[in-house]
């Protein structure tokens, strides 16, 4: 099992990933990381400052000669816009009190007892979430090692959507959405509505506000067995909600068909189960989202997530000042028009993360080389098992 944490503010020195419990071994690329920050800071309608944040990294343990070592891995990302008067000396003159719907500052100025919201906001600020792509990307590089990708794909931007089945895809075909995503710059695999959802953003814009949307986020090659019935909190559609629905503005997670599950028959919906003797046991279709009874079943594991529309507006709405408790415009901050795009490659991030948390909680090893050990003969005894 690993463990798995983050620290720091939007506009302090830097941030933190620590991640403890990958084996030694796992040869780890640097650029590989970069390039996770850099999808990160992508997307069309995104807020001035990914112009120039560098997200400049630093890792500082864990890892010797580009691998890991066993040992717990630290990753600081420098912020570039550090603002040191706001966290050097009292400069109370600068502080926020006018609260923003749908942010943390209301209930998060009251729990803390904090008078300045900046207290709040300055960690709660989806900012946190370099931190945990660049841990992302260390989990992605093991989970490399056993034949696991993960990938995502916008579908929804406020009201225009792709219209298809995006839970019975093949993995041929989750592949090239990914493909085709990487290739926009919304993230949105459909070329001819492209052009529909950049000017739905940018009247977004003109209008001083914000726009949600949906996400696919998947993983192929994950094995049968990740996860369990016995006890409820070893249930693996219940840790993906957990891990993914702590993304800032993530509000829902579906798992396969999702919600749509109540539109059918079981008839209708229930993956049915074949077996041949070149493909062994397999699946026509995988509505299930690769999870039945909480343990992942060796299909895609495939998961549809909504994110609402980032609660900073350019023209906000009414609030109430905390000091004076009088009506006024919540605060404007400098932030995203749409951030979907960037949601969907944090949920990569958080995905396997959590994949390889399960992965390694099931087949163990303080090393690479003990953790494959273990999975090959798992998967010689789940040949066995087959044959009996």
């Amino acid at each position: 099992m690993i463990r798995f944490f983050t620290s720091g503010e939007s506009h302090n020195k830097a941030l933190i990933a620590f991640l403890e419990g990958i084996p030694a071994g796992v040869k780890i690329s640097e650029e590989k990381i970069r390039h996770e920050l850099l999808r990160r800071k992508k997307g069309y309608g995104r807020g001035e400052r990914q112009s120039f944040e560098e997200d400049k990294f630093e890792i500082i343990s864990g890892i010797r000669y580009n691998e890991t070592i066993g040992s717990p891995i630290s990753i600081l990302i420098y912020n570039k816009d550090y603002r040191v008067d706001d966290f050097i000396g009292q400069n109370y003159s600068k502080f926020i009190t006018n609260p923003r719907p749908g942010h943390a500052d209301f209930a998060g100025a009251f729990k803390f007892l904090r008078k300045d919201i900046k207290d709040i906001s300055e960690r709660s600020s989806a900012r946190e979430t370099a931190a945990r792509v660049a841990a992302g990307s260390i989990c992605k590089q093991f989970l490399e090692n056993f034949g696991i990708f993960v990938g995502s794909f916008v579908i929804k931007v406020y009201n225009i959507s792709l219209k298809f089945n995006y839970a019975t895809l093949t993995e041929k075909n989750l592949q090239r959405f990914h493909k085709l995503a990487e290739e926009s710059i919304i993230r949105f695999p459909d070329k001819d509505k492209q052009k529909e959802i950049t000017k739905l953003i940018d009247n977004a814009k003109v209008k001083g506000d914000t726009l949600g949307g949906d996400f696919v986020v998947f993983a192929l090659g994950v094995p049968l067995g990740l996860g369990s019935f016995i006890q409820w909190d070893k249930r693996l559609n219940a840790k993906l909600a957990y891990y993914l629905m702590s993304i800032p503005a993530v509000k829902s997670i579906e798992v396969g068909l999702g919600k749509d599950y109540s539109n059918y028959y079981g008839s209708e919906v229930h993956d049915e189960i074949f077996y041949s003797k070149s493909k062994g046991f397999y699946r026509k279709t995988n509505n299930a989202g690769g999870i039945e009874g909480g343990i992942s079943n060796g299909m895609p594991i495939v998961l549809r997530c909504t994110m609402k529309p980032i609660p900073t507006l350019m023209n906000p709405l009414w609030t109430v000042n905390l000091k004076t408790k009088t009506k006024t415009k919540a605060e404007i901050i400098r932030s995203d028009v749409v951030a979907v795009a960037s949601c969907s490659v944090i949920a990569e991030a958080m995905l396997a993360i959590c994949i390889t948390d399960e992965f390694l909680d099931k087949f163990g090893g303080d090393s690479l080389e003990e953790t494959m050990e273990n999975y090959n003969n798992f998967k010689k005894l789940i040949k066995k098992f087959y044959d009996f």
